[in-house]
Order: structure tokens, then sequence, then C-alpha cells
């Protein structure tokens, strides 16, 4: 199949699944910089870790760039310890901290200002922070335009026959960028009520384990496109732990499945 052709079955698995099971409100946060403390606690682990984690640091008052800035090592090591592989975490968590304060005074309002690929460049360059990390906060705190690529996405690509699992990641990220794109496009000339209502639709249907309750962050003003991306990772995540399995897929229950290749 051409990639033009795998870029219209995007388009399709998007409409399909955002029909079925409306806004997934990801990534669930107050703050940006919540949202890049998740972002690094969530590598390797389970977001019920990561939940733990944060709700430790909210309670130790120090879920904020001043406190992690000023927290021992030893004491966020302590506190972020439920997700796992704490010590290699707080040590990159503060490693961001002062790569923000030596590049960018401090402010993740001059951060995300920059164009995208500077930003992803120099999240790139620091320990510990991979393409879908990097992503992840550009995405998701920082409302720029990049498709999250994860264990998931990878798998619904393998089993529709669209590209293996082991694909390189910029050439996945480059596919779904492409593919979305088309959609924004299509949905802005032909535009029917207001943002809101497109965001909310079909509430009743949402996948209660993976979606999350709306917050500052997912309610967050942003661009179509980049609010097509954040629906499309979060869609993919409730395909990946409900129906597309590592070992038993659940395909007819999936809304997916019409665009399964003959077996």
């Amino acid at each position: 199949m051409a990639p033009e052709e795998h870029e219209q079955t995007l388009g399709k698995h998007y409409q399909a699944l955002y029909a079925a099971w409306g806004a997934q409100h990801w990534w669930p946060g107050e703050t940006q910089f919540e949202v890049i403390l998740g972002a690094y606690l969530t590598q390797n682990t389970s977001w019920i870790n990561v939940e733990r984690a944060l709700e430790n640091l909210r309670a130790a008052g120090v879920l904020n760039l001043e406190g992690i800035r000023k927290i021992r090592l030893s004491r966020l090591e302590r506190l972020i310890r439920p997700s796992g592989y704490f010590r290699q975490k707080a040590a990159r968590i503060k490693r961001f901290v002062a790569f923000l304060d030596r590049e960018h005074g401090g402010s993740l309002e001059i951060l995300f200002s920059q164009p995208t690929q500077k930003i992803r460049e120099q999240l790139l360059s620091l320990n510990g922070v991979g393409p879908e990390t990097a992503d992840s906060i550009l995405l998701y705190a920082g409302n720029h335009p990049v498709f999250v690529v994860d264990a998931y996405t990878r798998r619904v690509l393998d089993r529709h026959r669209i590209l293996p699992a082991k694909a390189d990641y910029e050439e996945i990220r480059q596919l779904f960028e492409h593919a979305l794109q088309r959609v924004a496009e299509h949905r802005q000339s032909s535009r029917v009520g207001d943002k809101g209502e497109r965001r909310n639709a079909n509430p009743a249907v949402i996948l209660p384990t993976t979606a999350h309750s709306p917050s500052a962050m997912s309610r967050a003003r942003r661009s179509e496109l980049v609010q097509i991306y954040n629906e499309m990772h979060g869609l993919l995540v409730g395909v990946g732990k409900h129906f597309c399995g590592k070992s038993q897929p659940q395909c007819d229950e999936c809304p997916l499945q019409p665009f399964l290749p003959a077996r």
C-alpha cells in the first residue's frame, strides 16, 4: 500500500475511534510542569504508579518548579519511589530544572516559545530523554504540533500491516503527522459547531479506565492540529490497553476491526 493510502487509513482510524470513545482528556495535570514530571515518571511504569509519585510530591508541597529546584535529591528519590527507577528519574528531573534555569531563565513560557524543532533538539540532548518523552513534553505541556509514538501505536500499525512494529520512530511520527494534518484541514474546511463541542463529543462512551477526568491541562486552548494529535495518541492507548493486547487481541470488539487486513 502506498504511503498516501496509509495516511488515508490512519485518518479513518482517528474518525472511527473518536466517534466511538470521544475525548480522552490527555494529559492529566493542572500545570505544564506537572505534565513534564509525568512524562519523566511514566518511563517504564504504569500511570497508576506515576499518580502515586505525583501525589507524594503534591502532599510535600513540591509539585512545582521551585519545589523541585530546592528539594534535596535524596528526598526527591523517596517521594517518587512508587514510579520505579526512582534514582535515575530523580536525577533526570533535577537535570531538566537545571537546564531550564541555565538556558531559559527558569521559564517554561520562554522554553515553549521557541521553534518546535529547536526545543526538541534541546530536550533530546538531555540524559534520559528519548523521542517519546521529548514529544510528550512538547505536545502535552507545550502544545506544540508533534505526534507521540509509543508501544501501543507500534502494535496497532503492525497488526494492521501499515508499518512493522520495529519501524523507525521518525518514520512512524511523520506518517501520523501527515495523516492527521489531512484530518485537521478537512475539519477546518467543514467546521460545524465550536471546538468545545467537538472535544467533548460522545462523553458517555469514553473508556473509563483509559480516559481521564478533565483537568486544567487537558482543557487548555490549543490549535486544531495539536488537539487531534493529542486525542489520537490517547485513543490508541485505549486500543492497546483494551483490545490490542500483546498475546490475546480482542479484535472483534475493537472499533478498528473493520480496517484489519484480510487474514
